[in-house]
């Protein structure tokens, strides 16, 4: 009877002890396969470009955007194609390195996480560079614009004058996923705000304004101003530029041959004119 329990015992330590060996395994197999599989999609990508440039085909790199960002990217009145400074911008620096781009838009927390998968190629999303947080999970082209923050409000709002006079019975939106929500965030947690309302895009916090559902809204300069010049006779900007925001494209991390691509364009467009003829077509020239 002992002899047959000492049996039974060690072979459920056995048991055991190899369940053990096969969970370890099967965690460590498990972080192989996800980091082979991130090395695979950048490899792959990469491939891809080569063997279109081999056979003498021009390479086209989806650009994902969230179009509702005037002047940036947004929707044209009518026929609802994605058009903005951006898509100019990036088919120009298409144009001098020798690829098409196609443009697809989608919500903006999905931008980075459809380039990291490899849906999408480049983000031109007049998103900022500066981020660590971002330049954790992408890379970034060299600087193509340099923004200032400011406020949308009703014509007739006479109490918000700058960021200074946001006060904590006021409610202000910004778009989701944006450092504009950190910093109104910040705010509210120093004791300066009443409330920040995050939004799916740009242009419902401007409908939240215009129906006095908040006080204000917090973007870029140039994209206030584009939502202010569309209602000039109901919406003002107000505000100080004393906080800016370096813009950049974005590609998967460690996709040089790409990143290299779109500086050099950028470069060449910058010099040959190309860049300045966009500022001045979509209202973003400095008189």
């Amino acid at each position: 009877m002992k002899k047959s329990t000492l049996i039974l015992l060690a072979g459920l330590t056995a048991l055991s002890l190899a369940a053990c060996g096969s969970s370890s395994s099967e965690t460590t197999a498990a972080a192989e396969t996800e980091a082979a599989a991130e090395g695979a999609e950048t490899e792959a990508a990469a491939e891809t470009e080569a063997a279109a440039e081999e056979s003498g085909e021009t390479p086209v790199y989806t650009v994902v955007t969230n179009a509702t960002f005037p002047p940036f990217d947004t929707l044209d009145a009518e026929t609802g194609a994605i058009t903005g400074f951006d898509m100019d911008l990036i088919a120009a620096i298409g144009e001098d390195q020798g690829f098409d781009v196609e443009f697809v838009d989608m919500a903006f927390e999905s931008l980075i996480p459809a380039v990291q998968t490899g849906s999408g190629d480049i983000i031109a999303a007049g998103m900022w560079a500066g981020d660590p947080e971002r330049q954790a999970q992408v890379d970034f082209s060299d600087i193509y614009y340099t923004d200032g923050s400011a406020l949308l409000v009703k014509a007739d709002n006479e109490s918000i004058t700058s960021m200074d006079s946001l006060t904590t019975d006021m409610k202000v939106a910004t778009q989701i996923a944006t450092n504009y929500a950190d910093d109104l965030q910040a705010m509210v947690d120093e004791g300066k705000l009443g409330e920040v309302v995050i939004l799916d895009g740009f242009d419902t916090c401007v409908l939240q304004v215009q129906n006095g559902d908040v006080d204000a809204m917090m973007a870029g300069l140039s994209i206030v101003n584009a939502y202010m010049q569309r209602n000039p006779d109901t919406l003002k900007v107000v505000g100080d530029e004393d906080t800016y925001e370096d813009l950049g494209f974005a590609v998967q991390k460690g996709n040089t041959e790409l990143l290299e691509k779109i500086n050099a364009g950028l470069a060449n467009v910058m010099e040959n004119g190309v860049y300045d003829e966009l500022l001045v077509k979509w209202g973003l020239a400095v008189d």
